[in-house]
C-alpha cells in the first residue's frame, strides 16, 4: 500500500503508532421516527426525561472527580458546565414544549439539544466548541433513556489509535494513554475541551483533519505526528521507528546548554494543575508561559483573588529553583469569557483583547489578579515569579501596566501583606511590539515572543484558517525577520528574551532559535525532553552562521530548504 499523509492540527508534539479503530457514539443514540403523538404519554415521557436528567447529574459527579484526580481541577470544571446544561430553562422548555407536542422524552431530548448545538455550531472560536459539550450532555441523556451502555474506550486493545468524527470531554477523559497510541478526529480545534485533556495528558493526537480521514479504514495501520499536525495511513517502515523514538527521548532533570556550552533554559507553556505536573515530569527548568485565563473559563464569575494566589503560589512551589512566567489575563479574540462585557466585534483578533482589556474594562480583574501575583511571590517558598501582559502595541501599555504593578504592591505593603515584586515582561506578539522593542526594553526585564499571533499579526493571516495557513508559518522570512528585531534589540542589555509560541517546541527549528539569541525556549511540557536533545546536540556558532542564512532568505521555501539541509 502507498503511505497517504493527511493534515490537522497538531495538539501536542508527541508521535504514536498503531491500529485504526473508528469510534461512532452516534450510533449508540440513533433514532428511528417517533410514534404517533396520540400515543404517547406525555406525563411518563416527562418522568423519564426527569429520571434520566437525575441519573446523568450523579453520573457527571463521578467524571467529575475522576478528571480532577486524573488530569486538574481546571479540566474538571467542563462537568460543573454540564451540570449547567441539564439545568439550562431554555433546554429544559424546549424539551417540555416537545413533550406536550407528543414526542417521546428521547425525541424531545435530541430536538430541543440539536437547536441549541446548531446556534453555537454557526459561531467561531471556543463558542463553536461549546457545541461538542451540548452533544456530550444530549448523548449522555439519549443513551441512559434508550439504555444504552457507551463504548468503553478504555477497553480497545493496546496499541488503538481512535479516529472519530470528534471526541467529547467525556469520551477524551477515559483514554488510557498507556493503551491508546493516539486520536484523530475528522473536525474540532485546538481550544476544544478535547485537545486540552490531551495536551494535559500528552496524548499523541490531531484534530480538524477534515473529511478525508474519513477514508481511513478500520484496522489501517496509523501514525499520529502532533508535532507535525499530520496523520500517516499505511506508513513506510521507517516511519513507526521514529514515532517510537520520539516516544523514548531521556528526560533531562538539570538545565542543558548547547554543546559548546551557552546555557538555554528550557521552560514549559501551561495552563492548569495538570500542566505544571507534567512540566515537572518532563524535565523542564520552570513555567515559561503560564496562560492564566484557564482559570478564568468554564464559570459564572471570575476567580477570587484568593483562588488565584493558591494556583499561583502552588506553581511557585513545583518549581522551588526555576521561574514561573505568568502571563496576565488574555482574553478576547477567540477566547471569549461569557460573563465579560464583551461587545461584538466584525475582527476580535483586532479589538479590544489582552492588556487594552486590562487596562480598560477589565482593570478590577487585573488589579485583583496582580493581588494574588505578588503576594504568591511573596509567600513563596523558592521559585522565581516573572510576570508578562499580553498584545502589547505602545510604550504607554508598558507604562500604565508597570504603574498599575506599583499601584499594587504599594497598597499591598500600606496593608501589612507580604508580598514582593516580579520580573515584569511584555509579550512580543504584534509588529508593533517588535519595531519599539528597543524601547520596551527601556521599561521591562525581558521579552516574550507569542509566534502564534506574531506570524499571524505579520502575515495578515488568521490563526484557524487553513486557506491561509502556508502564510502563517515560522518560516516565513517577514516573520523571521520581526523575531530578530526583537532578540538584536536586547543585545547588550541585562534584559533576556525568550519564546513561547508553537514554534519553540518544533525541534529542527532549535538550532535556528539558539542562533536567533533567544535565552528560553518555552514549549508544551510532553515537548521538553525533545527540545533539551535538540539544544545538546546544537553548536551555537553553527546556529548563528545558520540563523544568519536563513534571515538572507527571500522566501520560506528557501528558508525550509536551508533547514532540511542543516539537519
Amino acid at each position: 500500500m502507498t503511505e497517504r499523509r493527511l493534515s490537522g492540527t497538531g495538539v501536542a508534539p508527541r508521535s504514536g503508532a498503531g491500529t485504526g479503530v473508528w469510534y461512532d457514539p452516534d450510533a449508540a443514540v440513533a433514532l428511528g421516527d417517533p410514534p404517533d403523538p396520540d400515543s404517547v404519554d406525555a406525563e411518563r415521557e416527562r418522568d423519564r426525561f426527569a429520571e434520566a436528567r437525575e441519573v446523568a447529574r450523579e453520573e457527571l459527579r463521578r467524571a467529575r472527580d475522576r478528571t480532577a484526580e486524573r488530569i486538574g481541577e481546571s479540566e474538571a470544571a467542563v462537568f460543573d458546565a454540564h451540570v449547567q446544561f441539564l439545568d439550562d430553562p431554555q433546554i429544559t422548555e424546549d424539551v417540555d414544549a416537545e413533550l406536550d407536542s407528543g414526542y417521546p422524552a428521547e425525541h424531545a431530548v435530541r430536538r430541543a439539544f440539536d437547536r441549541v448545538i446548531e446556534e453555537f455550531a454557526d459561531l467561531d472560536g471556543r463558542m463553536a466548541e461549546r457545541a461538542d459539550d451540548l452533544r456530550d450532555v444530549r448523548d449522555r441523556l439519549l443513551r441512559l433513556l434508550l439504555e444504552k451502555e457507551r463504548t468503553d474506550l478504555a477497553a480497545l486493545p493496546p496499541g488503538s489509535v481512535v479516529l472519530a468524527e470528534r471526541l467529547t470531554p467525556s469520551d477524551t477523559a477515559r483514554l488510557d494513554p498507556d493503551r491508546i497510541a493516539g486520536f484523530a478526529t475528522v473536525s474540532g480545534g485546538p481550544t476544544s475541551h478535547a485537545a486540552i485533556f490531551a495536551r494535559s495528558l500528552g496524548f499523541p493526537a490531531v484534530v480538524g483533519v477534515g473529511e478525508a480521514l474519513r477514508e481511513v479504514d478500520d484496522g489501517a495501520e496509523v501514525v499520529v505526528d502532533g508535532s507535525e499536525g499530520t496523520v500517516v495511513v499505511d506508513p513506510t517502515e521507517s516511519t513507526p521507528e521514529a514515532a517510537r523514538a520520539d516516544a523514548d527521548v531521556e528526560i533531562r532533570r538539570d538545565p542543558v546548554a548547547t554543546a559548546d556550552g551557552t546555557p538555554i533554559e528550557v521552560a514549559a507553556n501551561a495552563g492548569t494543575e495538570a500542566d505544571v505536573r507534567a512540566a515537572v515530569e518532563h524535565g523542564a527548568d520552570g513555567i515559561g508561559l503560564f496562560r492564566t485565563e484557564f482559570l478564568f473559563f468554564d464559570r459564572s464569575s471570575p476567580p477570587t483573588e484568593g483562588e488565584q494566589y493558591e494556583v499561583y503560589r502552588e506553581a511557585l512551589a513545583a518549581f522551588p529553583d526555576g521561574r514561573v512566567v505568568v502571563r496576565t489575563l488574555d482574553v478576547g479574540g477567540d477566547k471569549p469569557v461569557d460573563y465579560l462585557d464583551r461587545p461584538e466585534s466584525e475582527n476580535p483578533f483586532l479589538g479590544e483583547r489582552g492588556v487594552r482589556r486590562s487596562l480598560g474594562p477589565d482593570a478590577d480583574l487585573f488589579e485583583t489578579q496582580l493581588r494574588a501575583l505578588l503576594r504568591a511571590a511573596g509567600d513563596a517558598d523558592g521559585g522565581r515569579l516573572s510576570v508578562m501582559v499580553p498584545l502589547v502595541s505602545t510604550v504607554g501599555e508598558v507604562d500604565a501596566a508597570a504603574e498599575t504593578l506599583d499601584s499594587v504592591a504599594a497598597s499591598l505593603d500600606a496593608a501589612g501583606a507580604s508580598n514582593a515584586r516580579p520580573e515584569f515582561g511584555a509579550m512580543v506578539e504584534t509588529p508593533a511590539a517588535a519595531f519599539i522593542a528597543e524601547d520596551l526594553l527601556d521599561r521591562v526585564d525581558f521579552l516574550s515572543v507569542g509566534t502564534n499571533d506574531l506570524a499571524q499579526y505579520v502575515m495578515a493571516a488568521a490563526r484557524g484558517d487553513e486557506r491561509v495557513a502556508g502564510l502563517r508559518d515560522y518560516r516565513q522570512p517577514a516573520v523571521l525577520r520581526a523575531i530578530e528585531a526583537t532578540v538584536a534589540a536586547a543585545a547588550g542589555t541585562d534584559a533576556w528574551v525568550g519564546i513561547c509560541g508553537e514554534m519553540a517546541g518544533d525541534p529542527d527549528l532549535t538550532p535556528l532559535l539558539v542562533g536567533l539569541g533567544f535565552d528560553e525556549l518555552s514549549v508544551s511540557p510532553p515537548a521538553v525532553p525533545r527540545i533539551k536533545r535538540a539544544v545538546a546536540e546544537t553548536t551555537r556558532s553553527d546556529a548563528r552562521a545558520l540563523a544568519r542564512r536563513a534571515l538572507a532568505a527571500a522566501t520560506k521555501q528557501e528558508v525550509t530548504e536551508m533547514l532540511d539541509a542543516s539537519r
